[in-house]
């Protein structure tokens, strides 16, 4: 059986304690059994990437990096598979199209963008409330296009929990 995807998204550029907060949730949805895909680069990015290699329940190919750019040097050591895609910040479609769910973790302009596609494109989304594009969009309607809110999360556990529920309603 496939094992679901969890996209964590957020700014490669994160503070101190949302970089904290990031690590948190890679080991935690590795622990839950849940494959983790992001972006490959730094910041959130490679403290999700950093929990999920140091759960006890991870496997190697659980932890996913989609590049901006075309060297697959530009990823984060903690990346079990590396898919350069050379499609710069379009690549943020891939990332989020290949999740079965998206946790958002504070955020600026790209984080915002993967948020949107999540929402065009049907994905549980939940945001971490933080400063940044995930504490502005918690609980917030997107646009008129589904009737529920972004879910909110104040911790690592809220978020992994809530990921957890969904998708497995969703089974």
């Amino acid at each position: 059986m496939r094992r679901p995807v969890v996209a964590v998204i957020g700014n490669g550029d994160a503070p101190p304690e949302v970089v904290r907060l990031a690590e948190e949730v890679g080991q935690k949805l590795v622990d839950a059994g849940f494959r983790l895909v992001t972006g490959g680069l730094g910041g959130v990015m490679e403290a999700a990437a950093r929990g999920a290699r140091r759960s006890q329940h991870r496997r190697e190919g659980d932890v996913l990096g989609i590049l901006p750019g075309s060297d697959p040097l530009a990823a984060n050591s903690f990346t079990d598979i590396v898919i350069p895609s050379g499609l710069g910040i379009a690549r943020n479609v891939l990332v989020v199209a290949s999740a079965d769910a998206v946790i958002a973790l504070g955020g600026g302009s790209g984080t915002l963008s993967e948020m949107a596609i999540a929402w065009q494109l049907g994905r549980p989304l939940v945001a971490v409330e933080l400063e940044g594009w995930s504490g502005r969009l918690a609980g917030e309607r997107i646009d008129e296009r589904r009737n529920e809110p972004v879910a909110r999360a104040a911790t690592a556990d809220e978020a992994v929990d809530w990921v957890r529920a969904r998708l497995s309603r969703a089974r």
